[in-house]
């Protein structure tokens, strides 16, 4: 039986990185045909110098700034002027980013390396050894304070800037707020590492300086994005949903702000409180054992 599709439920173009599809809808006894808005995941391939290093699963967005984040969170280089990207092929099997970086760098990534075939963005994945699976970056040097205001500000335009996930409800995203709350950037993406990493190297290519603001994520704080988030300097980062324990380690040791359930009611703080500030009429509570927080 034939069927028509509609070619877009929006007159505007989609945003890359959201395709439409077809889809049987069974709602209330009713069978409809209809185009979808779903996100896109293909293999990027990073390749440094001409050697492989890594696979991850990632929407087809921001992929220079993919490949610049992922570069600098991961400690593959130290500063962005040290990774250039030479080429970034679209292949029938997914996409490849050739790098080029310093011999020192190259020498020191083939000793750590590793095979990192991550579904949906990993920052551990393929690690072959206990040791290698985690990494502690140097203390955060720098300080901020960022009003309870500003948050909330934050988390504001990061849920209406999110186009992608408005379309598909299926992605991630990251966004880096000036100290005022005001969003700079935002990155999107199917695996919340990923997002995170885009991020990273769009503040960097932007020549944005990370003593100025601070990062807002839609995801839970997993150790990878209190990893990645200290690796690069940042010292303040709220996320939504909940941390793990290592997460809260790493921060600790790290000098990172950890905020989690941000909300606009309210929010939990679990390492580092001082950087956020709290209203004057709002005092901080004594500390004391409670049960677990609910968003």
């Amino acid at each position: 039986m034939s069927r028509t599709i509609p070619k877009s439920r929006s007159p505007t173009p989609l945003p890359r990185g959201a395709v439409l599809r077809p889809v049987e809808r069974w709602r209330g006894g009713r069978v409809r045909h209809l185009g979808d808005h779903v996100a896109e995941e293909v293999p990027v391939a990073f390749v440094y110098n001409d050697a492989p290093f890594a696979v991850m699963m990632a929407t087809p967005a921001d992929i220079e700034d993919f490949a610049r984040g992922f570069a600098l969170s991961e400690g593959i280089v130290e500063a962005a002027a040290d990774v250039a990207i030479e080429s970034v092929e679209h292949l029938i099997e997914g996409i490849e980013v050739r790098l080029r970086i310093p011999g020192e760098r190259a020498d020191a990534l083939a000793l750590r390396r590793r095979s990192m075939s991550g579904r949906s963005g990993c920052g551990v994945c393929g690690s072959e050894l206990l040791e290698t699976a985690l990494r502690y970056p140097a203390p955060v040097t720098h300080d901020v304070r960022v009003e309870i205001g500003a948050l909330r500000r934050a988390l504001a335009e990061l849920r209406a800037a999110q186009a992608i996930n408005a379309l598909t409800g299926a992605t991630h995203a990251a966004g880096w707020a000036a100290l005022d709350g005001g969003l700079r950037l935002v990155r999107e993406d199917v695996g919340r590492h990923n997002a995170l990493d885009k991020l990273i190297g769009a503040v960097h290519a932007g020549g944005l300086d990370v003593a100025d603001g601070f990062l807002v994520v839609t995801s839970r704080a997993s150790y990878e994005m209190a990893m990645k988030a200290a690796s690069v300097g940042i010292a303040l980062m709220a996320a939504i949903s909940a941390p793990t324990a290592l997460a809260i380690s790493l921060a600790d040791r790290a000098r990172l702000t950890l905020v989690g359930f941000a909300r606009d009611d309210g929010q939990a703080v679990y390492s580092h409180a001082h950087r956020l500030v709290h209203p004057p009429q709002s005092p901080v509570a004594p500390a004391h054992a409670e049960g677990p927080v609910v968003p």
